[in-house]
């Protein structure tokens, strides 16, 4: 076991309105120093087909698939104990400063990606930021039990807080306001 900090920022912009959390870097994310870069991990494809656009492959790519989405992500810790990629063997946790965050943009919801990062923000983060966090099923390689589709369609829940009122009434009622008459 190996004690190790996160080397790399969160995305996140004032215009953010989601945040999605994970727990910490896994050895292939580390190593590109981005999030979510195992191959296997199916984050990506999820959030581009919520965002109705292709996969991105290059870290600006993601980044911009990101901010233009409205979507804030990062991790829930700063550094810890931890062997490899394995979140069951984390130890000796600093939280990062979520609330802090949560000051700086427009975040109306916080998403915890899989069950770990959900009671780490609940053990760690939740009183000091405020908010809080609803636990979405892990994209991780490791909750193979899921499917890409089944995946995508539990993050929709995601959908409403990424839209504005407008664009989310035309969305499911099929027609928009007319405040002019």
């Amino acid at each position: 076991m190996e004690h190790v900090s996160h080397e790399f920022e969160p995305v996140w912009n004032k215009d953010s309105r989601v945040l999605v959390l994970g727990t910490f870097p896994s050895v292939k994310s580390r190593q590109q120093k981005f999030y979510y870069g195992h191959p296997q991990n199916r984050f990506w494809k999820v959030t581009a087909a919520l965002l109705e656009r292709g996969v991105p492959e290059r870290i600006e790519e993601k980044k911009k698939l990101l901010l233009e989405g409205h979507i804030a992500v990062w991790d829930v810790i700063d550094s810890c104990d931890i062997e490899g990629s394995s979140d069951s063997s984390i130890r000796n946790v600093k939280a990062n400063d979520i609330g802090g965050l949560l000051g700086r943009t427009s975040i109306q919801a916080v998403f915890a990606n899989g069950d770990k990062a959900y009671q780490l923000y609940l053990k760690y983060c939740r009183e000091q930021a405020g908010m809080d966090i609803i636990k979405l099923p892990s994209t991780s390689p490791a909750n193979a039990a899921w499917s890409l589709e089944r995946l995508t369609e539990a993050w929709r829940v995601m959908e409403r807080f990424l839209q504005t009122e407008s664009e989310y009434k035309v969305k499911e009622y099929g027609h928009g306001t007319n405040d002019d008459n």
